[in-house]
């Protein structure tokens, strides 16, 4: 029998819960049994649970469907434990280090307290100090173990469940489970305050909860919010059959009595019903007040009194009297001209067009990327519905003929974006652009991340210097109703680099559709056009933007590269984006494709990939085409930029660190060899996840036309997707 049984319920949680079972697993105490708990086998969760399954036999990874709220997914923990102490870790939490070989020691010292309960910390999501809450009631608490009675003040009822160690056969005998609905930590904490024998507390801080920017789920306003009257009633009706000392029962009663006057006090999280919450809590007031309870002194005292009376009107008045409403507002745009600005402020004002919808990729750079895709296949399946492309000034070649657009910065600008209920984008809108109510933002992002982003740049000196307020970058993550992703890898990413209320659809990338849907004559025409001669190989040279660069640098003689490589190979050159310089500058057998308009198109042209740490790869690897790793600096880059995984262990293909190893993978043949279709396979069952050349149509479906999340396409699997032939080579 392990000495500790570790819960960790997953839902919602799947990007950090690897950071949570990490600090678990890292513990210098082995001696543990943990229990991640999944919404299924095939939730984002579920895998990163079962991965560590394979390889720590300690991991017993269990499933609780999301229908059973996290007191379904705490008790089906407590039915798999098989350890003599319990604890419970939020998904999103971690424990510090030693924090084990401190509890067996303190539980080894108390001799078998019912329950041991432990400092915790609360630290800010971004900045500030950390804080320790329950240190100060610690202070108090005698020394080794005792009688609930000698501290009435110390009850479950004011620590979350995670802030103690539980003695599994204590809970077995009393039939102790967390009570379903909302707020269970406040049932648990009572129903375990009341059968309690024996506790101690560990004066140190054994969990770091970090707390969420959205804020905890249960001050979201809505009728959940009275289910805290329920979990009061249900301790209160408990406490009633037994016979506990006045002091005991007091020092309950107040406490739970704060949780119910903390939503009393405040009515935006009761949209409806605050009038039969009050009177509900009056009653529950009256029939349970404890002999002689004397009521807390200042504003709070005057709460208690008038719940008792049942005075709603008079707290009502003493609510609006009291509370200091503080309200985030995004500040008009800045228009240079007066009148564009005003005109701005009057469009919002006017009703949404339910008909209108807003595009944008790159900043404005043109018609490319996830918002085409998804633009063309809107023309298709909801034509009734107007769609403007936003391009930047000087860009206007770059849109086709039939496309409907609009300049960025001009008076229309600035009335579509006031108008339209759909806005789509593959970055971000300007910094003032209003959310407006009913008004739909959809982030289609452009590329899976193997380098850091958002808010997880932060920490790389380099990269937070360029990267502008992060407050400001949440301010617009804060406009997000929908987040697209390719892979379970993205959508964990996309929840740490940024945070928000926003919905995940693992719908794949629009853009990469057509790497199921092209043809050989669409392949063979596009090879046309971008002057590839017939029978050579072409080889499409693809790097990333370094931050520690001021500019270009190919990083490769690709002249030198091509020679050293075979006199079949030509490179097609791809700068990123950031280096766009205007004309092709081609020259022998190296063709410029910077400003090609679609990276789609060249990927489609080339018989194979060099790239080094460019989120191309990812969607590359939908061809099934030979991939090629040039890491040089892979070592300064990841300290730099910082990454997410490590691609010299998991590559797609081979692994070059000089010019001298790159040729010698072309010119031996092995960048194609079995080998290098071995890994790329493992890559692409990793990363190619949802692309299956229907990712536009499942976006439409649900963004514009309103489509259930149940009607989405279901995803081809991967073995059975046609990617569009190779010009000269047979796919693996």
């Amino acid at each position: 029998m392990p000495r500790f049984s570790i819960i960790v319920p997953s839902h919602g949680v799947a990007a950090r819960l690897s950071q949570a079972l990490d600090s678990v697993l890292g513990q210098s105490f082995g001696d543990l049994q943990l229990i991640p708990v999944c919404d299924g086998p095939d939730a984002t969760a579920g895998a990163v649970a079962a991965g560590y399954a394979e390889r720590d036999s300690r991991v017993t990874p269990i499933d609780s469907p999301p229908s059973a709220g996290l007191s379904g997914a705490r008790n089906a923990g407590m039915r798999a434990a098989t350890g003599a102490y319990v604890l419970f870790l939020d998904g999103d939490d971690v424990l510090l280090p030693g924090a084990l070989a401190a509890l067996d020691a303190r539980l080894t010292e108390t001799a078998g307290v019912d329950v041991l309960y432990v400092e915790h910390e609360r630290a800010p999501w971004w900045e500030g100090e950390p804080t320790n809450p329950a240190a100060p009631l610690f202070a108090r608490a005698p020394k080794g173990a005792f009688a609930p009675a000698d501290l009435p003040e110390l009850t479950g009822v004011q620590l979350p469940a995670w802030s103690a160690a539980y003695r599994r056969a204590f809970l077995t005998e009393h039939e102790l489970t967390f009570p379903g609905s909302h707020f269970t930590d406040l049932g648990w904490g009572g129903l375990t305050t009341l059968a309690v024998g024996r506790i101690a507390v560990l004066r140190r801080v054994v969990v770091r909860h970090r707390l969420r920017r959205q804020g905890s789920r249960l001050h979201v306003p809505g009728p959940h919010q009275h289910a805290v009257l329920d979990q009061v009633e249900l301790v209160l009706t408990r406490a009633a059959g037994r016979d506990l000392p006045a002091e005991r029962t007091r020092a309950l009663f107040e406490q739970l009595f704060t949780h119910v006057l903390k939503t009393a006090s405040r009515p935006e999280r009761l949209p409806s019903g605050r009038r039969a919450f009050f009177r509900r809590a009056a009653r529950l007031y009256r029939r349970h007040r404890p002999a002689g309870f004397r009521a807390p002194g200042g504003s709070l005292g005057v709460q208690h009194r008038l719940l008792a009376a049942g005075a709603y009107s008079a707290f009502r008045a003493l609510r609006g009297a009291n509370r200091v409403t503080t309200r985030l507002t995004e500040g008009l745009p800045r228009p240079r001209m007066l009148r564009t600005r005003l005109r701005y402020a009057r469009d919002l004002h006017r009703p949404l067009d339910p008909g209108l919808a807003v595009y944008c990729a790159y900043w404005g750079r043109g018609y490319t990327c996830n918002p085409a895709a998804i633009h063309a296949k809107a023309r298709e399946l909801a034509p009734h519905i107007r769609s403007v492309f936003l391009v930047e000034p000087g860009q206007e070649h770059a849109m086709p003929p039939d496309v409907e657009y609009a300049v960025i910065g001009s008076r229309r600008y600035w009335e579509v974006l006031a108008r339209a209920k759909y806005l789509v984008n593959n970055a971000n809108f300007a910094e003032g652009i209003v959310k407006r109510p009913g008004s739909v933002h959809l982030q289609t992002q452009h590329g899976t991340p193997l380098k850091t982003m958002g808010v997880d740049q932060s920490t790389y000196p380099v990269v937070a210097a360029r990267s502008g307020s992060y407050t400001r970058l949440l301010g617009r993550v804060d406009r997000w109703d929908f987040n697209l992703s390719a892979n379970r890898h993205s959508t964990q990413m996309w929840e740490r680099a940024f945070p928000g209320s926003w919905e995940a659809l693992e719908y794949g990338y629009p853009r990469n559709d057509v790497y199921y849907t092209a043809t050989g004559e669409d392949v063979a025409r596009i090879r046309r056009e971008l002057g590839i001669a017939e029978g050579k190989t072409a080889v499409l040279y693809a790097p990333t933007h370094r931050d520690h660069h001021t500019g270009f640098e190919p990083g490769l003689d690709l002249e030198a590269f091509c020679e050293a490589a075979g006199e079949d190979v030509v490179v097609l050159l791809r700068a990123h984006y950031f280096y766009d310089r205007g004309p092709a500058r081609s020259c022998g057998r190296i063709i410029d494709v910077t400003a090609h308009r679609s990276s789609e198109e060249v990927c489609l042209a080339a018989d194979a990939l060099v790239t080094d740490y460019s989120s191309i790869m990812f969607d590359y690897a939908n061809l099934d085409r030979p991939i090629v790793v040039y890491a040089d600096d892979w070592d300064v880059y990841r300290e730099t930029r910082g990454v997410y995984f490590d691609l010299m262990a998991e590559p797609p293909g081979p692994v070059a660190r000089t010019p001298e190893e790159l040729a010698a993978v072309f010119r031996d043949g092995s960048y194609a060899g079995a080998e290098a279709a071995a890994l790329r396979a493992a890559f692409r069952e990793r990363f190619c996840e949802f692309d299956d050349g229907r990712a536009a149509e499942r976006v439409v479906r649900r963004v514009l036309l309103g489509e259930p999340p149940e009607a989405a396409l279901p995803v081809i699997p991967l073995a059975e997707r046609v990617p569009a032939p190779a010009a000269t080579l047979v796919r693996s």
